[in-house]
């Protein structure tokens, strides 16, 4: 473990659009986050590794060999370049590899490093000690400089999904993810020294808090089903028509809010509305479906539709907003019975070198 923090040391997290070494992702086995409906996705996993393989390399955490080999027939039967693919037989809990794999940081000289923090399955889940060992075990496989969130002697826990950054110095997160007593992440970590922990381990010199996330997400909050960047001083933010749904209000709030917020220069922000699908429910749960779940790779970005007249509008949105990268639905209406969706399911890996 490196004795000074990533930034004292030169690095920072890098924008989702910044340049990506690889992908990782993990292998969905565990049948219970889907019940009854397990069946179709590891086909999901098919397509999204089939598009990720085209751009960049894909790592994939499998449980055991066995499991290798399903997938790699997934896969061929999907027509994924297994050339881009890579096989680490490191067991998980669950497949939602945003929230434990590590968190990438970059130095201006192109080195990567990966800062561990702790992993205590949203505050929600007993069975999490799997995942929680996973920054770990790539530790040792991939030798890459090494930083362990701490404040004093506590590691301190964060998921990848309850963060977006610019890659220029502003984060953006919620109020109800990391400063609620419900499922508390850290309790006795204060707003003034989570920000000092994310400019001391992402290079963040400036925090926007929104207040809550959407309605049937289990996470309690995380930013990407509700705000992402999609360049250094624009935000696309989910929105709701519906004043009878759960999501109206909440959603109009989070907008009004980050209207008056500006960037770590001081400049405003362009927000951009994205619309919310109508709801998706399973035996009578609602369900976090949401568009602002995309994922950014190399040239393109992966976007999750629902078979929702809205699919269409979202599609167009992020077209507009992202004009050189190929823009690929990806129809999620089962993955997401897992209460999560394409961003959740993905972590990137910065592209090292100058």
């Amino acid at each position: 473990m490196e004795e000074k923090t990533p930034a004292a040391s030169g690095y920072r997290m890098p924008a989702e659009w910044e340049p990506h070494e690889a992908t990782w992702i993990a292998w969905p086995h565990e049948r219970s986050d889907w019940p009854g409906k397990f069946a179709p996705i590891p086909w999901v996993y098919g397509e999204i590794v089939r598009y990720l393989s085209r751009v960049e390399k894909v790592r994939i955490l499998i449980e055991h060999e066995r499991a290798g080999r399903s997938a790699r027939a997934v896969l061929d039967k999907c027509g994924a370049r297994m050339e881009q693919v890579e096989f680490f037989r490191f067991p998980t809990d669950r497949s939602w590899t945003r929230d434990y794999c590590p968190i990438f940081v970059r130095r201006l000289d192109g080195r990567v490093a990966m800062t561990h923090w702790r992993f205590n399955g949203w505050a929600k889940y007993a069975n999490h000690a799997r995942d929680s060992v996973i920054p770990l075990r790539l530790r040792d496989r991939l030798k890459l400089p090494y930083f362990k969130s701490m404040a004093g002697k506590r590691h301190v826990v964060l998921e990848g999904g309850a963060i977006d950054v610019n890659g220029s110095g502003t984060l953006l997160t919620t109020e109800e993810c990391l400063l609620s007593p419900v499922q508390a992440r850290n309790p006795g970590i204060s707003r003034d020294d989570l920000e000092r922990l994310f400019a001391d381990y992402l290079g963040v010199s400036h925090v926007l808090w929104l207040r809550n996330g959407i309605a049937g997400d289990d996470t309690h909050g995380h930013i990407d089903d509700l705000a992402r960047f999609v360049a250094p001083r624009t935000v696309v933010i989910a929105s709701e028509t519906d004043k009878e749904d759960a999501n109206f209000f909440p959603l109009a709030e989070n907008f009004r809010l980050l209207r008056k917020m500006s960037d770590q220069d001081g400049k405003p922000l362009d927000v951009v509305k994205l619309p919310m699908p109508r709801p998706v429910m399973f035996a009578g749960q609602r369900l976090p479906a949401s568009y602002a779940n995309f994922y950014i790779a190399n040239g393109l970005v992966l976007v999750p539709v629902f078979n929702d007249p809205a699919d269409r509008i979202a599609l167009q949105v992020l077209a507009r907003l992202f004009p050189d990268r190929e823009i690929v639905p990806v129809f999620c209406r089962d993955l997401v019975l897992g209460l999560g969706a394409l961003h959740c399911a993905t972590q990137q890996q910065p592209a090292g070198g100058a």
